[in-house]
């Protein structure tokens, strides 16, 4: 027979599988306050140009490998193989009529770039694009500790494309085992309504995560959306449309410590964005790649910073 103490633990243990298995979470359907409300605009790139003083091209940086992942090559700001990723495009229903597109194209043959690994493999063989406001040598173009962070942002619909807006601590390029990582959005292309934001603090003993799915009244890959996250002296909170959402685990608003802030005071560390149209490993390879998903792409219209 199952003791009263066996069976408590039992009952907790699985309360918190099937928790686990929720993955998704749906927006807040009961009105809020607006994250901009009381905050200024303390930086915005409108995409009226690619403003390169602001803006490097390329794999992630790190000096913790290639900064290459999953199965594209992030060009630099020339492009790579004949195809540059990084364009601006006149688009109405950007706010300013014009947007940062990030494309992906599928070369097909081997390719010839620096550190990847990609080169001779056929499902690998794409260029697309990495921007971000950070450099290998540490070097933090533009950083902020606090704020509210946002980009309103449009993404393809494709088998294995992979569009993110993240942020990462300054620190971690040079010592990656003090990494922050947030990802304000992480969408996957063929689910136009769900999409992933996280917490991630790498390595050492204080190593910390958090993450919930976040289920859209929209199709993300038809219509613009705002995606954005604040952080404050030692928290995150992720939004969708300027609406907190919720975490599956707690029912409530998603409300992440960040365990290092402490260490982020201490030693003037920052956040740096990046906005990324990568390519999916953990799927199977589209059999026959259809020509219509040879080329995708994902629209910018602005990255703003509120303080």
């Amino acid at each position: 027979m199952m003791s009263s103490l066996f069976r408590r633990d039992f009952i907790q243990s699985s309360a918190a599988w099937l928790a686990l298995q929720w993955h998704c979470t749906t927006v807040a359907a009961e009105p809020i306050d607006d994250p901009t409300v009381g905050r200024e605009i303390v930086f915005e790139d409108l995409f009226e140009t690619l403003d390169w003083s602001v803006w490097h091209a390329g794999p992630k940086a790190t000096t913790d490998g290639t900064g290459f992942y999953g199965r594209s090559a992030f060009a630099t700001k020339y492009g790579e193989e004949g195809f540059n990723p990084y364009t601006i495009v006149a688009d109405e229903a950007a706010e300013n009529g014009t947007a940062l597109q990030i494309s992906a194209k599928y070369i097909g043959r081997p390719m010839n770039v620096r550190k990847y690994y990609g080169n001779t493999l056929p499902e690998f063989q794409w260029i697309s694009g990495n921007l971000q406001t950070a450099r290998n040598d540490g070097t933090i173009l533009k950083g902020w500790r606090k704020g509210y962070f946002e980009a309103r942002m449009l993404f393809p619909r494709h088998p294995i494309t992979w569009p993110a807006f993240w942020m990462l601590n300054g620190r971690c390029i040079l010592e990656p085992k003090t990494s922050i990582e947030l990802d304000i959005v992480e969408h996957k292309g063929w689910e136009p309504t769900v999409y992933g934001t996280y917490l991630h603090e790498w390595g050492g003993a204080d190593q910390n995560s958090r993450s919930t799915g976040v289920e859209t009244p929209v199709d993300m890959t038809a219509a613009y959306c705002r995606y954005g996250m604040l952080v404050d002296d030692k928290r995150c909170i992720p939004f969708f449309n300027r609406k907190p959402v919720i975490d599956r685990r707690t029912g409530k608003p998603a409300n992440w410590p960040i365990t290092r802030s402490r260490r982020l005071d201490e030693e003037s560390d920052v956040f740096w964005p990046l906005l990324t149209l990568a390519l999916r490993t953990d799927v199977p390879f589209p059999q026959p790649l259809k020509e219509d998903d040879m080329l995708a792409h994902m629209r910018v219209d602005y990255f703003r910073v509120y303080e």
